[in-house]
């Protein structure tokens, strides 16, 4: 394996910054045949010339421009990680990298990651949507901080990970407004024979509801079943059949899909997942994150005075 030497690195950084060897000197407080000689090396590690000659000073050939790009970059990052270490601010937005479970409702998604682009510090959110086996890649990676789910990791999973609970609610069965005044009335006896839109057979949302018509007696006539919950919840909109979501994101959907509640089946519930290697979580905006989805947004709503 080709290792990178950083001390050759940071001399050609400094040389290409001040535009010479003898300036360079000046800052590193090295001699010129200390120098010379590191950059000989370091050009012979990358297989091509860094610098031609330019008057009296040095120019960047095109591998030299390229390399410093990269340098300028990876000593920027390192004296963030010192002043971040040191609890000095660091002039840059908090970074969280998020992979969202694809079988998860946007809604939901977005109500979950607002709470960290409301914090004091600026933030900067960075979301990668895939299927759990490649999100759990990333993550066991650390190319994520973070995974939503509407699953905790299942026990013995090879990648050494904690599953800290967010959040539960029920299921909300939505309808156009014609649909709803003929399957609301009786509802949820009124769904068996009703025209509906259903997840895929492998989301945990449709194994619960499949579960729970079952032990209900109930068998709606399936009209679709789809692997994208938006798309979904888009006929849905143009009134092919009723279709269910998580109760939390009632009111955001209503107005967005231009459907309304047809009924509520609290018995089954929906929980939600963030899903770190760590055991506790330790950046602030995944803390944020799950602050607020525990004491806001899944919170018990108070009982109404009697």
């Amino acid at each position: 394996m080709d290792w990178l030497n950083y001390h050759h690195l940071h001399y050609f950084w400094v040389v290409a910054r001040e535009g010479s060897i003898v300036r360079a000197c000046e800052v590193l407080h090295l001699s010129q045949p200390t120098i010379s000689t590191q950059l000989q090396q370091l050009e012979q590690s990358l297989g091509g010339k860094l610098f031609e000659r330019a008057g009296r000073g040095l120019k960047l050939t095109e591998l030299g421009q390229t390399v410093f790009t990269y340098a300028d970059e990876i000593f920027a990052l390192g004296k963030q990680l010192l002043d971040t270490a040191k609890g000095r601010p660091t002039g840059q937005p908090l970074r969280l990298v998020v992979g969202v479970s694809d079988v998860l409702a946007k809604l939901v998604v977005y109500r979950l990651l607002q709470p960290a682009l409301r914090m004091p510090e600026r933030v900067c959110l960075i979301c990668r949507e895939g299927n759990t086996a490649e999100l759990l890649t990333s993550l066991a990676a650390y190319e994520l901080d973070l995974m939503l789910s509407d699953a905790p990791l299942a026990s013995g999973s090879r990648v050494k990970a904690f599953s800290h609970l967010l959040g539960e609610c029920g299921i909300t069965i939505f309808g156009k407004p014609a649909l709803k005044k003929k399957y609301a009335t009786d509802f949820p006896r009124s769904l068996h024979g009703a025209p509906m839109l259903l997840p895929f057979s492998s989301t945990n949302t449709r194994r619960l509801l499949d579960q729970w018509f079952d032990d209900a007696e109930i068998s709606p006539m399936i009209e679709g079943e789809f692997e994208d919950s938006a798309l979904m919840k888009v006929f849905g909109q143009e009134g092919l059949g009723l279709f269910p979501a998580p109760s939390v994101i009632e009111n955001e959907l209503c107005e967005q899909y231009g459907v309304q509640v047809v009924g509520r089946i609290d018995q089954v519930r929906e929980r939600f997942y963030a899903i770190s290697v760590e055991r506790k979580l330790k950046n602030p905006a995944a803390v944020e994150i799950s602050r607020a989805a525990r004491s806001q947004i899944f919170a018990p709503k108070a009982e109404p005075p009697k």
